[in-house]
């Protein structure tokens, strides 16, 4: 080996400093490794410092063919040196979308939480796997505490939990376990064991991932039962008892209804407590699908009416990566009764999970899911609930509506140019903006129609731009229009002036 003019070593193979004179294929290299580790640290807090700064873009955009040629990304036969990959990382972060930047309303999940991000940075390096406790002690004892907390907080004094890779893997999980209990001999006869068709029953506004459980489980799309929904994208109860009695009439089986807690478009809250009651009335099991607002729990303002009777549940999805601002992913699945998951799910894999081990085998998780590997997704968020307290989460739920209630002030102050479709539960805001020539023609069905067309317009125009980025969609009822989410610490009330301000500078002349 010899040295640059830095004090590097160089390989001898390529006169150039790579991974390979790195621990830990040199152990001897704590210098080298530690300056590289330090030079992408400079890098990460770049990017940190850019995401909070009003004055960068949130995206430096190109379109696919375009950023391909701006991007090396093929990968070589030959070690490169450690200095390219420095760049590599920088240019990888130059064209990424800022999702934690305060001029981001596009997405469920945004922000940048610095302790979450922190926990992450040490979940990495720890690179362990969550399936048992001899292998993540810490982590699982956290992951239990933890747990056991947001249970409580829902409204239980027992049950059980796990951390999944998604709200739509939780959301299986309930499944799973529904079917599991009211017909434990699916699990070996498959649907043998099973004494007549099943049906599930959800509404037409919540996440598709529910649908999808029905294709997966081989129930078949066409027993998931879609039950509508009002105006405010709430379901119509009185629509899901009668679909429950149509189906028994068919002789098919109602086991499984799904409330959506914070609807993915709408942000709507299902009356939980009356579904509950046509649940206990046809024997079915009730999950809350609450991955969106889920974070809302931790609220005493804001929880009731929209969690009135969760505690009723026989499960809950909720994802602390959305309001609460965990970092990707964090989602969790709750169930009111203990056991079900290791039953429902147990395989017992002799070489993982030996009955015979000299510590408390309960601690050891991997057989309660239908993963193997799991990852560890508890300690961001057990630092953050550290750093912020319970107290703090609250005051976050607050703070966040509070700025929903300021937007909605905006609008209404700006009635000639914007146009609220509805008073929001969550912190979705559902809006249109409305150009110079639209204003003061009748809303009907045929402005609404052009409307739509100026969407995707304006959204095309705030990503080329760099400026902003606000997400639309069309619904069953509407053609496109915008859905702002406020679910950031970093936004205030003057990024929701600059919001509203920018769709109208970009629009105005359409």
């Amino acid at each position: 080996m010899s040295l640059n003019p830095n004090g590097y070593k160089l390989s001898e193979r390529t006169g150039k400093l790579t991974a390979y004179d790195l621990m830990p294929t040199t152990v001897s290299a704590g210098p080298e490794t530690q300056e590289f580790l330090l030079k992408v640290v400079d890098v990460l807090l770049d990017f940190v410092k850019a995401t909070n700064d009003r004055n960068e873009k949130v995206l430096d955009f190109h379109h696919p063919e375009d950023l391909k040629r701006l991007l090396d990304l093929e990968v070589p036969d030959r070690a490169l040196p450690l200095q390219q990959l420095i760049e590599d990382c920088a240019t990888t972060l130059k064209y990424q979308v800022k999702t934690g930047h305060p001029h981001f309303f596009n997405q469920l999940s945004n922000g940048l939480d610095l302790i979450s991000m922190a926990g992450e940075w040490l979940t990495a390096t720890a690179n362990t796997n969550m399936f048992t406790y001899e292998i993540a002690p810490v982590f699982i004892l956290m992951e239990t505490v933890v747990l056991t907390k947001m249970r409580e907080i829902i409204g239980w004094s027992g049950g059980d939990s796990i951390l999944a890779p998604g709200g739509s893997i939780s959301n299986l999980y309930a499944f799973l376990a529904a079917r599991h209990k009211m017909f434990p001999n699916y699990k070996e006869h498959g649907s043998r064991g099973l004494p007549g068709n099943l049906a599930m029953f959800t509404s037409d506004q919540c996440h598709y991932s529910i649908k999808s459980c029905a294709a997966v489980c081989g129930l078949g799309t066409d027993h998931c039962i879609v039950v509508p929904s009002d105006e405010h994208g709430k379901m119509i109860t009185s629509e899901l008892e009668r679909l429950i009695l149509e189906r028994k009439a068919k002789g098919d089986i109602p086991f499984f209804v799904n409330a959506t807690a914070g609807t993915t478009v709408l942000g709507a809250f299902d009356d939980i407590n009356t579904i509950a009651d046509i649940c206990e009335k046809y024997n079915c099991w009730m999950h809350i699908d609450a991955a969106w607002g889920g974070g809302l729990l931790m609220s005493r303002k804001h929880r009731h009416p929209r969690f009135t009777g969760v505690e009723r549940a026989d499960s809950v999805t909720w994802n602390p990566h959305k309001l609460m601002g965990a970092l990707l992913q964090c989602s969790t699945i709750h169930f009111k009764e203990d056991g079900l998951l290791i039953s429902c799910n147990q395989m017992s894999a002799e070489y993982l999970f030996m009955t015979d081990k000299h510590y408390d085998i309960s601690y050891d998780t991997g057989d309660k899911v239908i993963q193997c590997g799991r990852h560890n997704d508890i300690f961001k968020l057990w630092l953050q609930w550290r750093a912020k307290g319970t107290e703090g989460f609250e005051q976050q739920q607050d703070r966040l509506m509070e700025l929903v209630q300021y937007q909605l002030k905006r609008i209404r102050a700006q009635s000639d140019r914007f146009h609220l479709i509805l008073e929001p539960e969550c912190v979705n805001v559902s809006f249109w903006y409305v150009p110079k020539r639209l204003r003061g023609v009748p809303h009907d069905a045929r402005k609404e129609t052009e409307l739509g067309k100026i969407c995707p317009i304006i959204k095309g125009r705030m990503m080329q731009k760099g400026s902003l980025m606000v997400g639309y969609q069309p619904d069953d009822r509407r053609p496109n229009f915008f859905r702002s989410i406020i679910s950031s610490a970093a936004v205030n009330e003057a990024d929701v002036d600059f919001m509203l301000d920018e769709i109208h500078r970009l629009g105005d002349d359409l």
